[in-house]
């Protein structure tokens, strides 16, 4: 199986690009730009109710007012 950044294509000044399960909003994509570093390539995020899978890992959600 190929890498995805050998499949898609680059952009010119890309910060970064992901491929989703889930339509990007204007929250989303400031997310993503927080979370993602910004090497200028591709990401793969599939989300769960519980768990978001970036690159293949699996981080839990947690909401910020239920971290006491």
């Amino acid at each position: 199986m190929k890498d995805i950044n050998e499949i898609m294509p680059k952009i010119k000044g890309m910060r970064w690009g992901a491929v989703t399960n889930t339509s990007p909003t204007i929250a989303k994509f400031n997310e993503i730009n927080r979370i993602l570093p910004h090497d200028g390539k591709w990401h793969t995020i599939f989300e769960e109710p519980e768990l978001v899978h970036i690159d293949g890992i699996a981080v839990r959600r947690k909401l910020a007012d239920s971290m006491t």
